[in-house]
């Protein structure tokens, strides 16, 4: 994910997703990833303090900083590159595990009262944003950093 001050998703010259501040999560999906995975992710990208406060600490969600949550689901961040010059992507979840993932990922950050614009699954996507920052980090679930 990464702390925006704008962001938009165009699919085929249209645009799809747009967003103020807020958030830019580039979802991908492994085959082994469950609905409780979806669930935990959005309470946990939700919940994280990394918009400043009064002071400039990360001290405010994206909820009290008032922006939303551009969701991108992208199946290329599974991709091995380890060997070979081409890419593999035993790892990420066929397009009917993940979609489903994908949908229930953003209807949980609903749930948590976060504004949700939306890429589109398997489709092409052109993603604009603008960092802040930069603030990047990677959030996966516990059960899928477990050994």
């Amino acid at each position: 994910m990464q702390r925006v001050t704008r962001a938009r998703v165009t699919v085929e010259g249209r645009v799809r997703g747009e967003i103020g501040a807020g958030l830019v999560v580039l979802l991908g999906a492994t085959h082994e990833d469950l609905r409780a995975d979806a669930d935990w992710t959005a309470r946990k990208v939700a919940g994280l303090r990394v918009f400043a406060d009064e002071q400039g600490l990360m001290n405010r969600d994206v909820r009290e900083a008032g922006g939303g949550i551009l969701a991108i689901p992208q199946f290329t961040l599974y991709g091995e590159a380890r060997r070979g010059r081409r890419p593999d992507f035993v790892r990420a979840a066929r397009p009917e595990h993940a979609e489903p993932l994908f949908e229930r990922f953003c209807t949980a950050l609903e749930e948590e009262k976060v504004k949700v614009a939306r890429g589109v699954f398997r489709a092409h996507m052109e993603v604009e944003l603008t960092n802040d920052g930069p603030v990047t980090l990677m959030v996966e679930s516990p059960r899928v950093l477990e050994p």
